[in-house]
């Protein structure tokens, strides 16, 4: 049996827009004017198709993406509903790597929120075909041309308006749409409109927006500009078509109005996709990771790339795909070309929420669903054996946030580390780190609501205790001023006893600093460290008083020490250590004996070269509310961060600040807070510098004082 719809009738949208913005509502409009559903679910009754997780249902926002999808006027659908928040960003990221259209949705009443450019520029790096919806009109603080103009400042004169209200507000039920030329006025329950003559009180407005239109339409097409010269005027299907090409390329970008909860506008922007967006078929090839390129076509062989994965209880992994190419078929064999395994398509299904609807194949461009394949994760490639390819990946966001991570109950570490394989499998970005460092499992996520959504997953799934506690910091030890030591190792057991005498000096590491003062170095060795910075070698021994090949065992000796540093048992960086004297023992003397010649004299000398403590700097840009922005700063300066600029953004404010790490724990929460989630933030390792003084001596206390009660 042959697909039900073939490439040129499938066409992908993905709902992205802040939190609240009405994305959730606006899919369950789509699946009521579709006929799929008889009736709309609410959000907080929590009986929607698309919020359907227990956790979802609970926190009354989504939390992951879902893919649902309608018939419509010969046409299939797929709708993927997207999280708000940027703490599920790789959600959405993942979606629009899929998708062949995004529609933004803006709530009017606050307009282009923090994380609506975020998704504007996902958007643009997946070039993918924009569409802007202000929904939430009939809000009693809707103010639509704020709206409009905040769109305008972000997009440009990409932004073509289609559609403007005729009241806002309680009052909101007209739409004046401005290619058609036509007024639809709704019923208080929504639904089918009435078409009216637009009143003669706007047709001035109506008009001027409608000559934009065509103009903006005109402007990206030499035929249609022709066209427009000679008439004056373009037809309907004219602008269809304009618009059409437009969208592929992304020169332009629409806009229409919506009450969603009220479903008001829907049935239109629906008729606009069916008409205008394009289809999968449509869309520029695909460039695979060789530069080739992949035409959507359903006589090409098969390939289909995975964009996520979600393991359900009772069945196992659900995996999420797109067909590029091709048309895949239940009980074909596949060839991962990440892994190089051989995958079997047992069942494959189409998707509304947590319904699975089995079918028997789909053609290129349609999105579907498979279990239980066994090597398979997301960003990997299957294709038929034979005709190797391999699709570009999703790049995913780093991490803004560190937790230590331990089960409350001794035992379950085994338990805790498979519940965390299953998570990491289904969102990629989470990271988990084993720190021998730290002697600490951390957990790297996007953010506080991240973080509350894997405590969720991991004590209702896993039914486990966890316990999130603040994470160490990866301090580095150096030293500030040069010094000279020895130690005379000497051990006699009856048999070949051990003898080693080591006099070195120790000093700060700087680039293109000069030889030893008063020493003659005869070989130096740079040995970049695997915790960053150096240790830098010279042997300065003149007479052979120590043989060359005692040196590496020297060498040895000190990165041992520098493994656990004496004031707090940090790593040790940026330290030259030159060997000028010594002495051996033509028996006695051995690898191990100045091995550990060098590292006690290491250590001797460390402790009378001032000693100093680093800690790890991170960039943080954070990007807030104008109105908000001195709060932030007062919050970063608390932190012991220094602002190093402000950049003005619309009516968003970004803040760039150098913030030490041990200070960046709850600073995720504490945003949230400040802002009420109306601010977002990244942050990236930049530099160590050196710990304040009495916090060193603090911390250097603190780690005396933890040696003293291991050693009794």
């Amino acid at each position: 049996m042959a697909a039900e719809f073939d490439s040129n009738h499938v066409k992908n949208i993905v709902l992205i827009g802040h939190a609240g913005s009405g994305k959730t509502t606006l899919a369950e409009c789509m699946l009521f004017e579709a006929g799929l559903i008889s009736q709309r679910g609410q959000v907080g009754a929590g009986n929607t198709v698309s919020d359907y997780h227990e956790l979802e249902i609970e926190r009354g926002n989504s939390v992951f993406s879902t893919l649902l999808h309608s018939r419509w006027r010969g046409y299939k659908i797929n709708i993927i509903d997207t999280p708000g928040y940027d703490d599920f960003v790789g959600e959405v990221v993942s979606a629009l790597r899929v998708a062949d259209t995004a529609i933004m949705l803006l709530n009017a009443a606050n307009g282009v929120e923090v994380g609506t450019d975020l998704y504007w520029q996902y958007a643009n790096q997946f070039s993918t075909p924009l569409i802007f919806a202000v929904n939430q009109l009939d809000h009693e603080q809707a103010d639509y041309d704020r709206a409009v103009q905040q769109a305008k400042d972000l997009v440009g004169n990409k932004l073509v308006i289609f559609q403007y209200p005729l009241q806002q507000g309680a009052g909101f039920h007209e739409i004046i749409d401005v290619l058609r030329m036509t007024m639809y006025k709704f019923s208080d329950t929504g639904g089918k409109p009435e078409k009216l003559p637009i009143p003669e009180a706007e047709m001035s407005k109506a008009n001027q927006l409608h000559r934009d239109l065509v103009e903006a339409v005109a402007a990206n097409d030499e035929k249609l500009m022709a066209l427009y010269f000679e008439k004056g005027e373009l037809t309907e299907d004219e602008l269809k078509e304009g618009l059409h090409q437009a969208m592929i390329k992304q020169e332009l970008t629409p806009l229409f109005c919506l009450s969603a909860e009220r479903n008001m506008g829907s049935g239109r922007l629906m008729g606009f996709i069916d008409h205008v967006c394009p289809s999968a078929a449509e869309m520029p090839a695909q460039t695979t990771r060789d530069g080739k390129q992949l035409i959507c076509s359903p006589q090409g062989k098969t390939c289909i790339f995975v964009y996520k994965t979600v393991n359900e209880p009772h069945i196992g992994e659900l995996s999420f795909f797109k067909v590029f190419s091709g048309t895949i078929k239940a009980g074909m064999d596949l060839e991962n070309e990440n892994t190089h395994n051989s995958e079997k398509i047992n069942q494959l299904f189409v998707v509304e929420g947590n319904k699975r609807v089995q079918v028997h194949e789909l053609s290129a461009g349609d999105i579907g669903a498979t279990l239980k394949l066994r090597n398979t994760h997301v960003n990997n490639t299957l294709h038929e054996k034979g005709y190797p390819v391999e699709l570009a990946p999703i790049f995913f966001p780093p991490a803004n946030m560190r937790v230590a991570i331990s089960p409350q109950n001794p035992g379950e570490d085994e338990k805790i580390s498979s519940i965390l394989h299953q998570l990491l499998e289904e969102d990629p970005t989470i990271s988990i780190e084993i720190s021998p460092e730290l002697k600490q499992t951390i957990l790297h996520c996007q953010g506080e609501l991240h973080l509350a959504m894997i405590k969720w997953k991991l004590e209702h799934a896993g039914k486990l205790s966890i316990r999130f506690s603040p994470p160490g910091i990866p301090y580095r030890e150096t030293i500030r001023k040069s010094a000279d030591a020895g130690y005379r190792h000497k051990k006699q057991s009856g048999g070949a006893g051990q003898f080693a005498e080591v006099q070195l000096r120790i000093e700060p590491w700087l680039p293109d600093m000069p030889a030893p003062e008063g020493l003659t170095v005869r070989n130096q060795e740079v040995h970049p460290l695997p915790w960053g910075g150096q240790m830098v070698y010279c042997n300065c021994i003149v007479g052979g008083a120590i043989d060359n090949r005692f040196h590496p065992s020297i060498v040895k000796g000190v990165m041992e020490k520098m493994q656990e540093g004496p004031l707090t048992g940090s790593y040790v960086r940026d330290i030259r250590v030159s060997v000028y004297d010594g002495k051996m023992h033509a028996v006695d003397s051995n690898d191990i004996s100045f091995k550990i010649a060098g590292l006690q004299a290491f250590r001797a000398a460390f402790k009378e070269a001032d000693p100093q403590l680093l800690e790890p700097i991170y960039d943080v840009e954070v990007t807030c509310p104008d109105e908000l922005t001195g709060a932030v700063i007062g919050d970063i300066q608390i932190r012991r961060g220094i602002v190093d600029g402000m950049d003005a953004e619309q009516r968003f404010t970004r803040i760039h600040a150098k913030i030490p790490l041990a200070e960046l724990h709850d600073f995720s929460a504490s945003l949230r807070s400040i802002t009420q989630g109306r601010a977002r933030f990244s942050m990236q390792p930049f530099s160590y510098k050196p710990v304040p003084g009495e916090l060193q001596n603090k911390l250097a206390g603190q780690y005396a004082s933890s040696q003293h009660l291991a050693e009794a």
